[in-house]
């Protein structure tokens, strides 16, 4: 029997399973493993996991690949670095968040776009988070990092538009102080999500709760 047909020989037989290639040599099986498929929503479903949990200086490729099931090869694939991926990850999350925002349009008055407006900002109770981490980026990176980290400079400054018109209205319908700065108002209503609610106290309990908080403070 010559070389080539030994080989074809030891190879007796070859199938695939569950996305893998099972190799069967003589006595031995060896699994050559595929990368698993991953989606988009997948990608950055996990990549809010892990920027959340580890925080931009500690989000690795790493990570991330241990939590999608697949090598850092595949990752790389289409991002070279973190901060492309944790920059086009904030612009998309910054789109599902002003689309949202939006819809406070809809709301008849300020008090049903006040309830609105605390709704969401518990429904997207982690963007503040994000934000924070996305501003550690540094701006002295590659185009497309550039470009993304100019995309959501924007995507802040429509968010802040549309809270400024939010407080506007409030002050025109004679419902918010109108000495007390924007920035204190918005400030106090956004730090509302970050109290924990140690007590388990039910969800719409705890939100009308702060909510009377923000219409009348604590004194009696």
């Amino acid at each position: 029997m010559g070389r080539s047909e030994a080989l074809v020989a030891r190879i007796a037989r070859k199938e695939e399973y569950a996305g893998a290639c099972r190799i069967y040599l003589y006595n031995e099986v060896i699994v050559i493993a595929r990368e698993r498929k991953f989606t988009t929503d997948d990608l950055f479903r996990e990549t809010g996991h892990v920027l959340l949990a580890q925080g931009y200086e500690g989000f690795t490729f790493s990570i991330l690949a241990e939590r999608l099931q697949v090598s850092r090869g595949a990752l790389y694939k289409y991002y070279d670095n973190k901060d492309e991926l944790i920059s086009d990850f904030m612009i998309h999350e910054m789109d599902r968040f002003l689309a949202e925002l939006r819809e406070i349009d809809n709301c008849p008055d300020f008090e049903s776009r006040f309830r609105y407006l605390l709704d969401l900002i518990f429904k997207r109770r982690t963007i503040h988070q994000l934000i924070s981490s996305v501003q550690q980026i540094p701006r002295s990176g590659k185009a497309k990092v550039k470009a993304n980290l100019a995309r959501l400079d924007q995507l802040h400054l429509d968010m802040y538009a549309r809270l400024g018109s939010f407080v506007g209205q409030g002050r025109r319908e004679g419902k918010l102080r109108s000495h007390l700065p924007d920035g204190l108002v918005l400030g106090f209503i956004f730090q509302s999500i970050m109290i924990p609610n140690h007590s388990g106290i039910p969800y719409e309990e705890w939100v009308a709760a702060i909510e009377d908080i923000i219409r009348h403070g604590i004194m009696a």
